[in-house]
């Protein structure tokens, strides 16, 4: 069964750095489009960056400038480096991806940024 696991997730005070994990298992990772989404208490789940099989990316303007997205295929994994953090981005961050041939959700890290 196709997997992809979250890790990285933390506490870190406003302005702080975390770089979250996705690593994908039982599938060729190289071949899809990798996404994170997040979603904070009583708000609907949001796409924050995606990052397709040829790298290109696209990130939520919320998170522009701050976060990057990035692939690592030899490891199948996918990254999401969170820098200048706050507290706006206190939520849980889920990994997809999203092709139909794989279709696969991370079980989600959390990540809270306060002082």
């Amino acid at each position: 069964q196709v997997e992809v696991v979250e890790s990285g997730g933390g506490s870190v005070q406003p302005g702080g750095s975390l770089r979250l994990s996705c690593e994908g298992s039982r599938f060729t990772f190289k071949w899809f489009e990798v996404r994170w989404y997040r979603q904070s208490a009583g708000k609907e789940r949001e796409l924050v960056a995606s990052i397709t099989s040829t790298a290109s990316t696209i990130y939520a303007d919320s998170v522009k400038g701050r976060f990057t997205i990035s692939r690592d295929n030899t490891k199948n994994t996918a990254y999401l480096q969170m820098n200048s953090l706050k507290p706006e981005d206190t939520a849980i961050y889920y990994c997809h991806v999203p092709d139909e041939r794989v279709n696969a959700w991370g079980q989600g890290t959390q990540v809270t940024v306060s002082s």
